[in-house]
């Protein structure tokens, strides 16, 4: 018997509590899109971005997947990136907080730009600090009896799982994102920081490989920690991307006056 079989609280709790929290998010989505429709368009991508990460945050917490995940590594690997890094960055992408202020009357979007703003936002939304939160909550789980504690209480699991995908949020928007950051840190800085996490996470893959949590097959831990590192892999390689992409957009105006200042007879 897996070391998780005896856990039958946990899924079932955090199932429902999952169902409820998507579907709130779901419709707080269409609900601001309906408010902000007087304004110019809103892209169908961004829309489309959000759908599809809750998707997966739904794939993670509820369903087959997350039944699998009980009693299968690999499973519960899959259940990580889909929660950990592929939903965090589809939901950054769909660009919630510029919705947000879209559909709300000026005077309530100028009380969430002073939140924004505030001390506590720009520690928590610093890219070293979810960096350090989201990496090493991860290590933490995969090093110490808080993997099977999390199999064996629902609110273990809930406040699990719920920091998994808020410390994954809060990393890539910190890093990449449409929606404008008041304490966005430099390119050097977040270039840095992805590297970092990048470099984290393989190591705590390749270390899973050979020293996975008690109870955990041999063979299953290999494929889970295999599918951590490469389709890891895959969602880092676009947070790069993302990056550069931005850099290289935020440097192009500074680029071309530049160039044009030096051209003889150009003002």
């Amino acid at each position: 018997m897996h070391p998780h079989e005896h856990a039958a609280a946990g899924p079932p709790l955090l199932a429902v509590v999952a169902v409820l929290a998507l579907a709130a998010g779901a419709v707080a989505y269409a609900a601001a899109l309906r408010a902000s429709r007087a304004r110019s368009p809103w892209p169908v991508g961004r829309t489309l971005c959000w759908y599809a990460g809750l998707a997966c945050a739904g794939a993670a917490t509820a369903g087959p997947l997350a039944d699998a995940a009980r009693t299968g590594f690999t499973a519960h690997m899959a259940g990580h990136v889909l929660l950990g890094m592929l939903a965090p960055l589809l939901l950054v992408l769909a660009a919630p907080v510029t919705l947000l202020l879209r559909a709300l009357p000026p005077a309530r979007a100028r009380r969430v730009v002073a939140v924004l703003r505030s001390p506590v936002a720009r520690w928590g939304g610093h890219p070293v600090v979810a960096a350090v939160l989201d990496a090493g909550g991860l290590w933490v789980l995969y090093t110490t009896g808080l993997f099977h504690l999390v199999h064996a209480s629902a609110p273990v699991a809930l406040v699990v799982h719920a920091h998994v995908l808020l410390a994954g949020w809060l990393l890539t928007a910190s890093l990449v994102g449409p929606d404008s950051h008041p304490h966005r840190a430099s390119f050097r800085v977040r270039a840095t920081v992805l590297v970092a996490f990048v470099a984290a996470h393989s190591v705590l893959a390749k270390w899973l490989y050979t020293h996975p949590p008690a109870g955990v097959a041999a063979a299953d831990a290999r494929a889970g920690a295999q599918l951590m590192y490469y389709a890891g892999d895959a969602v880092d390689v676009a947070l790069m991307v993302l990056v550069a992409a931005g850099w290289y957009a935020a440097s192009r105006p500074r680029d071309a006056l530049a160039h044009g200042r030096a051209r003889p007879g150009v003002a």
